[in-house]
């Protein structure tokens, strides 16, 4: 397994925006109402992000995407550029119930692993590898976050030694989301 920054001229770029929509397929589906659709906005806002350190695509032997891995601390911080509205809107409510970020942070922003190789170990193995790079790099502690409706992955950070310290809810209309913002001190 092997991680490299993502670059939409030489990765799969079809196969991130897919990982990409998997991460918040709900909030994707509530705005887009159509998978396909998301997935086509996605793909081509991927074209136009900078090539960032902080988005990496984790590769096989074979140099194929099998996952994507997205990484935040209080030195680097999400880029603006121009993208579709709806996508506008995914990063305006992620704000509301994301981890905030201190300075000595790694903050973990999305994982995700395609969908036939999960149950494999290759999320953990992801997951092991960035606490370990952070306590490398000297960072206080490694933060995420765990959707309330996804409690395997908030089992699966528990077990590597995350706590929750932090909840955080919005809710507009029928639309509700949440978030446990949990921490792993180095």
């Amino acid at each position: 397994m092997k991680y490299e920054t993502f670059n939409p001229q030489i990765h799969d770029t079809s196969k991130v925006a897919r990982l990409v929509y998997d991460v918040d397929f709900r909030t994707f589906d509530m705005l887009f109402k159509n998978k396909s659709k998301a997935i086509a906005t996605i793909e081509k806002d991927l074209y136009k992000r900078e090539l960032d350190d902080y988005f990496k695509v984790v590769l096989d032997e074979n140099h194929n995407v099998i996952g994507i891995l997205i990484i935040y601390t209080s030195k680097t911080s999400h880029k603006f550029y121009f993208k579709s509205l709806k996508l506008l809107i995914v990063d305006i409510l992620d704000y509301f119930v994301l981890c905030d970020i201190e300075k000595d942070d790694f903050y973990i922003a999305e994982i995700a692993i395609d969908d036939s190789l999960r149950g494999k170990g290759i999320g953990k193995k992801v997951l092991l590898d960035s606490i370990e790079y952070a306590r490398k790099k000297g960072y206080a502690r490694v933060i995420l976050d765990a959707d309330f409706r996804n409690a395997g992955a908030k089992a699966l950070y528990e077990r590597l030694g995350f706590k929750v310290f932090n909840k955080k809810r919005l809710k507009i209309g029928s639309f509700e989301r949440g978030m446990n913002n949990m921490e792993l001190v180095l």
